[in-house]
């Protein structure tokens, strides 16, 4: 299965410069993607850094700067730079508001969905005790804290560092055997990675019965899974002590955003070892005034939105490639929904082996070409995410694509 970790994974490998042979398309066929700024009359950064911008054809991964906010999500930061406010009171009455909005009992604008998960584990080693905070990541001495977090073996995934922040040891189970016998007065908390729920043998209500009948906070990173937008209510109404969600994906917020949602106590706890409060495990992770209302902003628009037109829009989109790309000879293509993170229609599209043409090298073309298309490769397939393109970017994509599948098949 495919999730944030992989492909992080995934480009680290990858190049950038290297190219396959396969022309980029000329002038005629496609210019340089415009820089708003630059229409505008302003300065063109990006142009002066040597920096090169892409149509987003893969998704909202944080690698390729997520999503891109709304005009009425840059109003909202703009109207805030505009003034001063105490940091804290801002928190509060956002995070009222923000619970209101998504049936919360509270919540918390977090500097992105790992802030949330250190912050939210914060809270619950150490409650409002200032000693523990002042103590965190260290467990032992005057401050004593439980040290032991459970979690499914195949829940363990590449952000749960943000939870071992806090000094917590993890331990592994694989059934509800193992989990009850897991249970013990040192366990802190029992942590769920929601995009793994299938893969687990303790699916996500079993496991929040559990935490209520030992008593274990429950804790779910569900980062990259909006939409469907009912989930922003889904899993604290199931019973999960603390929910964390990303801001600058599919809500499209700012990208160092995120939200914690949950039980009152915590979140007034993880309130405390945040910014402006010093000496707490989490003072780094500073959320200006500007996220805060832009994250406010972003949310409200969110709600607001007529999803299934635009699912509709999507699948359009998606289809408009798959009948492009399905032309060129050998090529396969369908559209698939994943079933949990990312839940929007994709392309995937693959053909016969070919050790000329292969998947990175066409994720390659499309980078390097003309405009540049950002794209992944997820085994021996492409995969084409459409919910980040702006209007028509779908129709140059798929004329793209296209293009550089059948002249690169062509060679072989």
């Amino acid at each position: 299965m495919w999730n944030r970790r992989r492909f992080l994974e995934a480009l680290s490998g990858l190049p950038f410069v290297s190219r396959i042979g396969v022309p980029a398309l000329g002038a005629g066929a496609a210019t340089l993607l415009p820089v708003e700024a630059a229409a505008k009359g302003g300065r063109d950064f990006f142009r002066e850094l040597g920096v090169r911008p892409f149509i987003n054809a893969s998704g909202t991964y944080t690698a390729m700067t997520a999503s891109l906010m709304p005009p009425e999500v840059m109003d909202a930061i703009e109207y805030a730079s505009n003034h001063y406010v105490m940091l804290e009171e801002l928190q509060i009455k956002v995070g009222e508001r923000i619970a209101s909005l998504v049936h919360a009992e509270a919540a918390l604008v977090t500097s992105g969905a790992a802030s949330a998960l250190t912050l939210g584990t914060a809270a619950v080693l150490t409650g409002t005790d200032q000693q523990k905070m002042i103590a965190l990541p260290d467990l032992t001495g005057g401050a004593s804290m439980k040290s032991e977090v459970i979690i499914q073996k195949s829940h363990r995934f590449g952000y749960d560092h943000a939870v071992r922040n806090c000094g917590v040891r993890m331990v592994e189970v694989e059934t509800r055997e193992d989990l009850e016998r897991a249970v013990n007065p040192n366990t802190a908390m029992m942590l769920f990675y929601n995009n793994n729920n299938k893969e687990g043998r303790i699916q996500d209500e079993e496991f929040v019965q559990l935490g209520k009948k030992h008593g274990v906070p429950t804790f779910n990173d569900a980062a990259a899974d909006v939409p469907p937008v009912e989930n922003l209510w889904k899993y604290t109404k199931m019973g999960f002590d603390l929910v964390a969600f990303s801001g600058g994906k599919g809500i499209r917020g700012p990208q160092s955003a995120g939200l914690l949602l949950g039980r009152k106590d915590l979140i007034a706890a993880a309130r405390l070892n945040a910014p402006p409060n010093g000496n707490t495990v989490g003072r780094g992770m500073k959320v200006n005034k500007e996220e805060i209302v832009g994250m406010l902003a972003a949310l409200e628009l969110y709600l607001k939105k007529d999803h299934a037109r635009e699912q509709q829009d999507f699948e359009r989109r998606a289809e408009t490639i798959r009948k492009s790309v399905a032309t060129v000879p050998g090529v396969t293509a369908e559209v698939f929904t994943p079933e949990v993170a990312n839940h929007v229609p994709h392309v995937r599209v693959t053909w016969a082996d070919n050790k000329t043409l292969t998947p990175s090298a066409v994720v390659t073309a499309m980078r390097d070409g003309e405009p540049s298309i950002a794209i992944r490769s997820e085994g021996p397939a492409l995969v084409i995410g459409v919910w980040m393109m702006r209007p028509r970017e779908d129709e140059i994509v798929a004329k793209r694509l296209r293009q550089v599948l059948a002249q690169g098949l062509a060679k072989t």
